[in-house]
């Protein structure tokens, strides 16, 4: 039966150019009031370097007690993870925007108004389960309301709004105190909040819980007044049925065969990404610095320097070139990158010429770190809100975020102990899964550019009958 969604339309997926293809105001903002939550996701994140001295000196933290600060994050995204795909389809797209930043803005006050390490992993952990959600629903609801040929760029605006919150946490954090640059980051989440109230839902969930009438009003506002979206409405809405009559959504269904090649495509990608090594890297970047004889001050600025002019890279290739191209060309310089980082670290291991180990690791982290901007870090959350039915779109998407979280967790607390057993030895790791992921997108990935939702789904179905 899913076969034959598309055949039903005659193929007009393809062929509804002035429909799919409209940018419109209205798009144009709904996606910058979703991203503005993907740059409180880049604040929260990069807290945590650039307030380490200040909060140590004020509150009398240890080390490890502000160890236990910083990677609360990761488990509030676990928790956040578990419960996104629920809670984005019970109470839609913009409800899980709202719904999460109740969790941010709590934290970030939580933070704020700290008198101990108590109230300051509270505020942390808050913040975790807001990013967790944020993660999902934000890729989910970009891809859903954006036309099919700009759907790339537009969902990769995700990940620059990241490398953007980073960015400025870093370079503010060194001129204002911990709780002044903790109020920064109560900023975007209040943008969005505000801005929720002037964007439409997703007009595939509307047509999921069956508001068929509002479903095509909202696409209609999204493509423009003077757009032909009846096939596109027709197609949503013939898809949508059918999904729902063949499966209720249930865990298990995420098992079933017709799906195993959206899962092993969504979870691989999510775990092969964070076993190459971003995590450890962006979290302990400085120390990693240091060990080589760098200087931990220049080559964390010169990192958020990139990151953004990389990010706006990867906006701007995603449609152009492709998700594919993207993906791989991005892994082989990461793999470049880290491969020249192990390097690094032999040379001075043997002791060899301590100018070439400082040129090669600050090279090699560089490169990492524009190759992530690029490609790594954004498109396979762009992949994941495209390849998954919207019948298991929410558990899918919750499988896929907590695997995203639990990986980042593993590799950032394993690293250390890894890198002190072999400072070379872990970035060669790093090295060889970059090169897997390679391998994997040029045999499992689809490319998704210039097709539909639901043209990508069915022909998910079709590779593995």
């Amino acid at each position: 039966m899913e076969e034959e969604l598309l055949n039903g339309n005659g193929g007009g997926g393809s062929e509804e150019v002035s429909a799919s293809s409209a940018t419109t105001a209205v798009v144009v903002l709904s996606i910058f009031v979703a991203v503005s939550g993907s740059f409180g996701y880049g604040c929260a994140a990069g807290y945590s370097s650039p307030a380490e001295s200040g909060i140590m000196t004020d509150l009398g933290l240890s080390t490890a007690e502000y160890s236990v600060f910083g990677s609360t994050l990761t488990f509030g995204g676990m928790l956040g993870a578990v419960i996104s795909g629920k809670v984005t389809d019970l109470i839609g797209r913009k409800g899980a925007m709202w719904f999460l930043q109740i969790f941010c803005i709590m934290g970030w006050l939580s933070i704020i108004f700290a008198k101990g390490a108590w109230w300051l992993d509270i505020g942390r952990l808050l913040l975790g389960v807001g990013v967790g959600i944020n993660c999902y629903v934000v890729s989910v609801y970009i891809a859903e309301i954006a036309p099919k040929n700009i759907r790339g760029g537009c969902s990769s605006m995700n990940q620059l709004s990241v490398s953007c919150g980073m960015s400025l946490m870093f370079f503010v954090g060194n001129l204002i105190t911990w709780r002044s640059l903790a109020l920064i980051g109560i900023v975007p989440c209040l943008v969005q909040v505000v801005g929720l109230f002037f964007i439409p839902e997703s007009p595939r969930w509307l047509a999921k819980i069956g508001k068929e009438k509002e479903s095509e009003a909202t696409l209609q506002r999204l493509r423009g007044e003077k757009c032909d979206i009846s096939q596109e409405a027709a197609e949503i809405k013939d898809y949508t049925k059918n999904l729902q009559e063949l499966s209720h959504s249930r865990i298990l269904d995420l098992f079933e065969r017709r799906y195993a090649h959206s899962l092993i495509v969504g979870v691989g990608l999510m775990l092969l990404v964070q076993f190459g090594g971003n995590g450890p890297i962006a979290f302990y970047a400085s120390s990693i610095f240091e060990a080589a004889g760098c200087s931990g001050s220049v080559g964390t600025t010169a990192m958020a320097a990139i990151q953004i002019p990389f990010s706006i890279f990867g906006v701007l290739s995603m449609d152009k070139f492709g998700r594919r191209p993207l993906l791989m060309v991005s892994a082989s310089v990461a793999c470049l990158g880290t491969f020249l980082a192990g390097l690094a670290f032999l040379l001075q291991d043997f002791h060899q010429q301590a100018e070439l180990t400082t040129i090669l690791i600050l090279s090699g982290i560089l490169l990492f770190s524009a190759a992530f901007s690029t490609g790594l870090g954004g498109t396979p959350w762009v992949i994941m809100s495209e390849i998954f039915p919207i019948n298991i779109k929410g558990s899918a998407g919750s499988l896929v975020t907590l695997v995203n979280w639990i990986g980042s967790w593993i590799v950032s607390y394993t690293f250390n102990f890894i890198f002190e057993w072999s400072s070379a030895g872990v970035f060669f790791m790093f090295a060889t899964i970059c090169c897997l992921i390679v391998l994997f997108v040029a045999r499992l990935v689809p490319e998704t550019k210039r097709r539909t939702l639901e043209e990508i789904q069915v022909s998910m179905i079709d590779l593995i009958q």
